[in-house]
């Protein structure tokens, strides 16, 4: 039993142009919509690798229905908690000329205390009881800092192992309240322990201390083209991904997040998990706009870092 849990939910808008040129009216292509935000896109990564999962968010006013017709058009099982707010509308640009990426994130409607607190409430009410939570993506306004902290606590009381990626303040307080699994890239990593992290030596002791802290029994530091660094109590592992052609770089760590609880529902052991989530996270960029990864190319790509990480 996988559920995700996305806050601050958009509807990702992609399109392309030839030139990005400032105070000129630029013609872009057909635009394209596709359901979005942390724990959305972990859901629906985990549909493309043949699991299931649950996935609740806030939704409101007419991008809130678009977002739930979009994600039963994808077959999702999902749970949208009613809010008076606007769900948000992201926009991405491909320059067509220079083959650059312009990703244009808004921060999400304002959520009052009791529609933030519903969220845990329908959480906490949810049967089957979840065996993996998963707490991602950004927190929109209004909603506090500590609010995946207080998941991390309620999906303790639920017996899940919880995973949290996520940024910031929402990142650090989650921490100290005690995680499963935390997926920081490195951006976050610093922001998380106050380190420059100027070489993989400092990288590795940080992640270990986080571990031996009790903060998270695993700590995966997604490390973009170099794959990932895996920490445990078992010790520190660096798994590399293989080189791909890169049409994307969104819903690449949500894909990434996607593979690793997928593969620890179905028993697999940690690192095992971890090489399926490289494979799934190199995949993803090898796919255009705001298309997430491809099953097919997830089992090539895996195949070939488990013989590459013997």
């Amino acid at each position: 039993m996988i559920v995700t849990l996305t806050m601050n939910p958009t509807i990702d808008m992609s399109t392309g142009v030839n030139h990005v040129v400032a105070e000129r009216k630029l013609r872009c292509k057909p635009l394209f919509r596709e359901p979005g935000g942390g724990g959305v896109n972990v859901s629906r990564a985990i549909r493309r690798l043949g699991g299931e999962s649950i996935t609740l968010y806030p939704a409101g006013g007419a991008a809130g229905h678009m977002l739930r017709d979009l994600l039963d058009k994808e077959g999702l099982e999902h749970r949208p908690i009613p809010i008076e707010g606007l769900t948000r509308e992201n926009l991405i640009v491909f320059e067509e000329s220079s083959r650059r990426q312009f990703r244009f994130g808004m921060p999400g409607p304002g959520l009052n205390e009791s529609e933030w607190k519903r969220c845990l409430e329908e959480l906490t009410a949810i049967s089957p009881k979840p065996d993996y939570l998963i707490a991602s993506g950004s927190l929109p306004p209004g909603v506090p800092d500590d609010f995946y902290a207080r998941v991390a606590r309620l999906g303790a009381k639920l017996g899940a192992r919880v995973i949290v990626d996520t940024s910031g303040e929402p990142l650090r307080l989650a921490a100290h309240a005690s995680v499963y699994l935390l997926k920081p890239n490195m951006r976050e990593l610093r922001e998380l322990t106050g380190e420059e992290l100027r070489d993989e030596r400092q990288q590795e002791r940080v992640a270990k201390e986080i571990v031996d802290s009790g903060h998270a029994e695993v700590v995966v530091v997604s490390l973009g083209a170099a794959g990932s660094l895996m920490v445990s109590k078992d010790g520190c592992e660096r798994l590399r991904a293989p080189i791909v052609p890169i049409e994307s770089r969104v819903g690449a760590g949500d894909s990434m997040v996607a593979g690793i609880v997928l593969s620890l529902a179905r028993d697999k052991p940690i690192r095992e998990a971890v090489e399926f989530g490289v494979a799934a996270g190199a995949a993803a960029v090898m796919t255009p706009g705001t298309e997430l990864c491809r099953r097919e190319d997830v089992e090539r790509l895996y195949e070939l870092i488990t013989l590459s990480n013997v």
